[in-house]
């Protein structure tokens, strides 16, 4: 599991803008697809909100690799 880290003063960050920084998806489009299909896991739980906030403490999984939001 890697470990993301949100910018200083930032909140959260949407999950398709963090599937597509974190290189695991090749670019906004992708990552916006892969979510609407179902693909992306968020805490446990499907996902399917593109812009869906993603803030600290929080587990992200798509394709077997996890990233946990600090």
């Amino acid at each position: 599991m890697k470990d993301f880290n949100l910018k200083d003063n930032a909140e959260f960050i949407a999950l398709c803008d963090l599937l597509k920084t974190t290189d695991l998806c090749e670019n906004g489009g992708h990552a916006k697809h892969v979510i609407s299909q179902g693909e992306v896991v968020v805490n446990g739980v499907v996902e399917t909100r593109k812009r869906y906030k993603v803030r600290s403490g929080e587990t992200v999984t798509y394709h077997g690799q996890s990233i946990k939001v600090v």
